[in-house]
């Protein structure tokens, strides 16, 4: 099995990541040790991909089934995020944040292995099902990005050193965010229309999904109509967050959706 060799890929990955970020917080004024680093954390996101692609091969379909398989593409896209926004707006906090968040997905992913099998059911063998996957979990990363703006915010904001570029920063993450799972939404009725012949059926993560699209809008119109507000906009970020979570995998546990279509396979 395939999965034996992910603790081998998990561990270049954690290395990299640990050494790289270590590197370029001690880069000040050395530019030499800040290209280091940012080479490492290159090269825990390329091991990460490496075995998304191996994995991909030897199972003969996309791995994107089963909730570890989901994990998989979210410590994936977690740092790229956050060495795209390092560079960005060098914010070496949000990008020892997104590492943090990474690592603990290459955990949770190295201590609960899952069975794989190379089969989909016939619903799954759909146009829509790589695209609608993969385009909300990279949403979900850019939003987990924005929910750790948040908690920093939240933190600076007690703390009386709060800057409002952070909400601004917050924004574009949102908005890309948002942006992604809206076209997840959308491939997901095109889907569902393909395979159960319905766009739309209230169905447990659909409406979890639904819920998660509604919170980030209220967000976006919290801060079209109260730009000045601070507060409140990054509890509803956090909010939104959690909401995400439950949509995400949080209702493989609810008991109304042990028969939903969408609670991720074993």
């Amino acid at each position: 099995m395939i999965w034996v060799s992910y603790p081998i890929f998990s561990i270049i990955s954690t290395i990299a990541f640990i050494v790289g970020i270590s590197l370029i917080y001690a880069s000040i004024s050395k530019p030499l040790l800040r290209f280091a680093g940012e080479a490492l954390l290159i090269t825990g996101i390329i091991s990460n991909l490496s075995f998304i692609i191996i994995l991909w091969i030897y199972l003969n379909r996309p791995p994107l089934r089963t909730l570890g398989e989901t994990r998989l593409w979210y410590s994936f896209f977690l740092p790229l995020i956050g060495i795209i926004t390092y560079k960005r707006w060098n914010l070496k906090w949000f990008l020892l944040y997104s590492i943090g968040m990474s690592f603990i997905f290459l955990l949770l992913n190295l201590f609960k292995t899952e069975t794989y099998d190379q089969t989909l059911n016939p619903a799954l063998q759909s146009l829509w099902f790589v695209p609608h996957v993969i385009v909300y979990i990279f949403g979900y990363a850019l939003l987990a990005g924005s929910a750790l703006m948040a908690l920093n915010g939240i933190i600076r904001f007690r703390n009386n050193s709060f800057d409002i570029q952070l909400l601004k920063r917050a924004d574009n993450l949102v908005y890309m965010g948002f942006a992604f799972i809206t076209l997840g939404l959308l491939f997901g009725a095109l889907w569902a229309k393909e395979a159960w012949g319905h766009y739309w059926t209230w169905d447990p993560k659909e409406t979890w999904a639904f819920l998660t699209w509604l919170g980030y809008l209220i967000y976006i119109h919290i801060r079209w109509h109260l730009p000045k507000k601070i507060t409140a906009p990054l509890w509803m970020l956090a909010l939104a967050f959690v909401i995400l979570l439950v949509a995400w995998f949080g209702i493989n546990y609810l008991p109304s959706a042990q028969n939903s279509v969408h609670v991720y396979s074993n």
